[in-house]
């Protein structure tokens, strides 16, 4: 019998209580009554979307900026919190959670496209084991049952507050947090071992692409590049909405979809039936990966939250440079304000890029290919070792917050 097991066995024997959400504490909402210009030159810290998204616990080194005034009535955070990302295209991808496991040095605030669960006596739990619950795969299959959207999906709060949640005695949270912690610090160590090598290599391709498709500027280009907006050189448009509902998972005889997310190449799901056929480059238009390019080639479709270019004159343009001297250009014109970060059209039609001879592109290609294909080869077995781990880690996290209910009496 393990150290949990002998704790289980003498503090609940018969069990462990759980409670509604409801009636532990409150919720509460992120930032209300901000505009764009709010997140310009801000006098206060908030914490966005992405950092709640995408890290358990709050990461304080990666918050951004509002202006808040003096006597303006927002939420700051405080120790104990817990934040869930408020809706998703991908229905997988609804409340996430963050806790803030470390007292807030100063005011922060919460984005308004994610909401906070503030507990009322945070001494009944070990925050960082809150930290691995809220991700466990227990309470996340119980979390679908509070969302609901065909196209874009949202967080039902009612539904929410009931969702209840085991509050074992602290010693077998705190033990269960070593355990767990352990599994997370061994991940990181081989995950930063094998990503620093990884991070070198897309280094070295990030030099030779950036020296590749260095041209200088419009007002002093290089070896007489012209430059041009991409409205001049390409059709322009939008994805359609595609619910959830309607793709299928994958076989041989299906279509691609394509969404704004970026693993798995940004596919959504398939369709027996494509909207495009051919070269194009397609963005992510808003969401934590706005301005994300992609250079497609084949039959597919993609979603509302993706635009699509198409070269106007394939003897003018390659389509793989233009995704090329996208990927080093959109970052500049995503636009981060309201805490929800987006590249439209309407900006990117204007964005200028040069266009040099068809010869000289294709040159540029061919080498960034091989260059690519190197990196991705080393790539393509990273995630199979750091998966290895993770899963490891994510099978003993279940186990051990797998949790019997306590009975209760009838009186």
């Amino acid at each position: 019998m393990n150290k949990i097991e002998q704790l289980i066995a003498k503090l609940c024997p018969n069990g462990v209580e759980f409670k509604r959400l409801g009636d532990l504490g409150e919720f509460y909402s992120g930032l209300s009554g901000k505009n764009k210009e709010s997140f310009s030159n801000g006098n206060k810290s908030y914490v966005p979307y992405s950092n709640v998204f995408n890290n358990s616990h709050l990461d304080f080194d990666a918050l951004e900026s509002v202006k808040i005034g003096e006597k303006e009535k927002q939420n700051a955070i405080k120790l104990g919190d817990v934040f869930f990302t408020g809706s998703s295209e991908n229905l997988t991808d609804c409340a996430m959670s963050c806790v803030v496991t470390q007292p807030p040095k100063e005011d922060i605030y919460l984005n308004s496209f994610c909401f906070s669960f503030r507990l009322d006596n945070s001494n009944l739990f070990n925050l960082d084991f809150l930290k691995h619950y809220f991700r466990s795969y227990n309470f996340r299959k119980r979390i679908i049952k509070t969302v609901n959207g065909t196209t874009r999906f949202n967080v039902s709060k009612a539904l929410f507050r009931n969702l209840k949640i085991p509050v074992p005695p602290l010693a077998i949270q705190e033990e269960i947090v070593k355990i767990l912690d352990n599994f997370s610090e061994l991940t990181a160590e081989l995950t930063a071992e094998l990503t620093a090598e990884l991070t070198i290599r897309k280094k070295q391709y990030e030099y030779y692409r950036n020296t590749l498709l260095d041209f200088g500027d419009e007002n002093n280009p290089k070896d007489g590049v012209e430059f041009k907006t991409i409205e001049e050189v390409c059709e322009i448009s939008r994805g359609r909405i595609i619910s959830r509902t309607e793709v299928q998972e994958y076989n041989n005889t299906l279509y691609p979809v394509y969404s704004s997310q970026t693993q798995d190449n940004g596919i959504f799901g398939y369709l027996d039936t494509y909207d495009y056929n051919g070269e194009y480059a397609t963005w992510t238009t808003d969401g934590a990966y706005a301005g994300t390019v992609f250079y497609r080639n084949g039959k597919f479709s993609i979603t509302n939250i993706c635009g699509i270019l198409k070269v106007s004159d394939t003897n003018i343009l390659s389509c793989k440079y233009l995704t090329n001297i996208l990927s080093i250009t959109t970052s500049k014109y995503v636009q981060s304000g309201m805490g929800n970060p987006k590249l439209m059209s309407n900006v990117v039609k204007q964005i200028k890029i040069p266009i040099p001879p068809l010869e000289t592109q294709q040159r540029i290609v061919d080498i960034l290919d091989r260059f690519e294909a190197l990196t991705s080869d080393y790539q393509e077995g990273l995630p199979a070792e750091i998966e290895a781990r993770t899963r490891q880690y994510e099978y003993y996290r279940d186990k051990l917050l797998d949790f019997k209910e306590l009975e209760s009496k009838n009186v």
